[in-house]
């Protein structure tokens, strides 16, 4: 059985040295009543996610144990150049996912920056990056025995 919840949501970004504090006053957070289980993804296509617990469907989503929500890019500066930052992946972690998966978007235009990876690496969280449609099959299938998190890029 699932739960869904509209929550208001804060969240810190670290930039460099500078701390802020991001209200996310329009942030849908999809809850899985099983609050330790990742949500599945029911449906990817062009621009649409489809996730386990959610209504109407992301574009771009953060998924984690427990739960999902709009990934909005501004929040941390991520852009399919610089890439996605660490600040994105810290969140899954926040969440408790102890492996990371991070699509690239359809046509793999999203970077995923050294320094992201390297975050993981030395938290030891394993981390597999692919186009959008297998990392969303990897992801279903991780979601089935592990706490997993993932980005999700719809597009190009």
């Amino acid at each position: 059985m699932l739960a869904r919840t509209r929550l208001r949501w804060k969240h810190s970004v670290v930039h460099g040295r500078k701390q802020t504090t991001v209200g996310l006053s329009r942030s849908d957070v999809s809850i899985v009543k099983h609050e330790e289980r990742s949500p599945r993804i029911e449906h990817v296509s062009w621009g649409r996610l489809e996730v386990e617990g959610r209504v109407e469907p992301y574009k771009d989503a953060k998924l984690f144990p427990g739960g999902s929500r709009d990934w909005n890019w501004r929040e941390t500066g991520t852009g399919h150049d610089p890439g996605i930052q660490v600040s994105d992946v810290q969140e899954l972690l926040d969440h408790g996912a102890r492996v990371v998966v991070l699509s690239r978007g359809m046509a793999e235009c999203l970077h995923v920056p050294r320094e992201t990876l390297d975050f993981l690496k030395e938290r030891q969280i394993a981390a597999h990056v692919l186009p959008t449609k297998e990392a969303v099959a990897l992801y279903n299938k991780l979601a089935e025995t592990e706490p997993v998190g993932g980005l999700f890029h719809t597009t190009c």
